[in-house]
């Protein structure tokens, strides 16, 4: 297995070969984190080729301060965002200030889970969870619950409150919660 730092060094030097081979080891991890942004496939391949070309075009700014994956994850994320945003100027995205606002205290306590019943699902089921959230609860919910983004980040990078973030948390979390427990009790039916 060739080196991250040959890899690196060689997409650097425009060799093909290493560029592929750096696509090969991150696409398919990176497909998973662009499908959780998008609402089907084609979308998060395009999300994901749009991702790649801003890695090899700024693969000269990666520091080796944390890992490459890392990086490359944090690009593909933003350039999810950006396409979201850019879907939300042409008027093909929920815009996210317009869907009201519930009020959510800062204390974490308000948020706290309910125990839910057992629930079997798999990946590729909860996926598709994800992805049938409501856009706006989709990039909120991906960006504060997977990655840690902030709300503030979040606020910034997607041009909306902060108290927007927070209630579009809120209500991806109760709507998750609903589709979840609705599923524990067919499968407990089941049983």
């Amino acid at each position: 297995m060739v080196p991250e730092k040959k890899l690196i060094e060689g997409c650097l030097q425009g060799k093909r070969k290493a560029c592929a081979l750096l696509y090969r080891r991150h696409a398919a991890t990176m497909l998973g984190v662009c499908l959780r942004y998008c609402r089907n496939l084609a979308e998060a391949e395009d999300v994901l080729q749009d991702g790649f070309v801003k890695v090899f075009t700024n693969i000269s700014t990666f520091r080796h301060e944390g890992s490459l994956e890392g990086w490359i994850r944090r690009i593909v994320v933003h350039t999810a965002v950006d396409h979201y945003n850019r879907q939300s100027r042409e008027g093909h995205a929920v815009h996210l200030e317009e869907i009201n606002e519930v009020h959510i205290s800062d204390n974490p306590a308000v948020e706290e889970e309910q125990d839910l019943p057992g629930c079997d699902l798999t990946e590729d089921e909860l996926m598709k969870v994800i992805q049938d959230l409501p856009d706006g609860y989709r990039l909120v919910f991906n960006m504060y619950a997977i990655e840690g983004y902030s709300h503030q980040e979040i606020a910034r990078l997607l041009n909306i409150s902060v108290n927007t973030s927070k209630t579009q948390l809120f209500k991806a979390r109760k709507m998750l919660r609903n589709v979840l427990i609705s599923r524990s009790l067919k499968y407990a039916i089941q049983r």
